[in-house]
Formats: structure tokens, C-alpha cells, sequence
């Protein structure tokens, strides 16, 4: 398939791994893509692991089913780096965006060998600057899309801008805090190796 990329989301129930998996799709579709945005269900309850996927192509997408091989992974919560295989499948031409402060090394040592690209970005404080509150996903959302090159910073920004305004809509207090959260996260995002 032409130009296709593949991600999976790593987070914790309440955590909103599935809803920034849900937005990229749609800022992606946007763009002129075409676009799969999916969790994958289980036992759900709020504080157990979830997974949710992106299809993200330059021509329709064929394929429907979970992703095994994604090019790309979002870790959402570091607790879940040694809970789950994280790294299971991953690509070494792709790379793992993870949400920690913890270092280079002991990353590595949880990551099973994974020889691609490692980014990091402190969600934490972002979200509690930016938003007054611990809402990871829009700081992973913008983490994504700068590491993965998706769409510009431009395209996301004025994507999630209208996105908010709707979603918002009888909370616009927040549609601000959200994009600081989106613009400080698209200069935060770090690669360690």
C-alpha cells in the first residue's frame, strides 16, 4: 500500500490513548489520507491496559485488522513498560514515542533489544502546565506526529484547532490549554539514541 504507516497506542483506561488515536485519525483525513482509527476492547476498566491502532495511506486501506508489524508505538503510560511487550513487532525503521521521565538506560533495559529510534516527552508536565490537570493524550498526539512526519505542525495545529472548537464546544475554556499543550509537546519531544 502506498505511503502506508502503521501505529499502535499503549495507555491505561481513562488515560485517552483511545480518543488521540481517534483524533490523528481524523486530522490525518483531513490532510487528504486515507485513515483507520480503532481500539482494540477487552475487560476495559479504568486503569487497565488498552490498545488502540492508526492506519494512516496515501490510497485506500485494505487491510482490516490489528496491527502486528506497526511502524510506529505510543506508550502512553511508563508503567506499562514492564507489563506488555511494547516493542512486539515493532519496526527498527519506525521508533517508540513513550510518556516518561525515567532515563536512557534503564529505557533500553525494558525495551527488549529494540534497536530503532527512542523518543521521550515528559506528558506529565505539559498537560499539568498547559491544562492544570494530568491529560496525557494531547501532548502524545502532537509527540506522534512530529516523530512520525504524518503532517506538518501547521496541518495538526490548525486540524486540532477546529477540532477542539467543536468538541468544546460548551467548554471553551479549555480549547486553549489544549493547544499549548499541543505546541509545547511539538518542541518537547525528545530522541535519546
Amino acid at each position: 500500500m502506498d505511503g502506508l504507516l502503521e501505529i499502535r497506542w499503549h495507555g491505561r483506561g481513562g488515560q485517552g490513548a483511545k480518543t488521540a488515536s481517534l483524533l490523528l485519525a481524523d486530522a490525518a483525513f483531513n490532510t487528504g489520507k486515507y485513515i483507520q482509527g480503532f481500539p482494540e476492547y477487552g475487560p476495559e476498566r479504568m486503569g487497565a491496559p488498552i490498545t488502540a491502532y492508526n492506519r494512516i495511506s496515501s490510497s485506500p486501506i485494505t487491510i482490516h485488522s490489528n496491527i502486528y508489524e506497526p511502524d510506529y508505538v505510543v506508550v502512553v503510560d511508563d508503567t506499562l513498560l514492564e507489563a506488555v511487550d511494547v516493542t512486539a513487532g515493532l519496526k527498527k525503521t519506525g521508533a517508540i514515542v513513550i510518556n516518561t521521565t525515567k532515563d536512557a538506560e534503564y529505557l533500553k533495559s525494558v525495551l527488549k533489544g529494540y534497536e530503532g529510534d527512542i523518543y521521550t516527552i515528559d506528558a506529565r508536565e505539559i498537560s499539568i502546565n498547559a491544562l492544570g490537570k494530568y491529560f496525557p493524550n494531547t501532548p502524545m498526539l502532537a509527540a506522534i506526529v512530529k516523530v512520525s512526519g504524518i503532517m506538518s505542525d501547521k496541518e495538526l495545529l490548525d486540524d486540532m484547532e477546529g477540532s477542539f472548537k467543536h468538541k468544546f464546544a460548551k467548554k471553551p475554556e479549555v480549547i486553549s490549554g489544549n493547544m499549548k499543550a499541543l505546541e509545547m509537546a511539538l518542541d518537547k519531544v525528545t530522541k535519546i539514541n
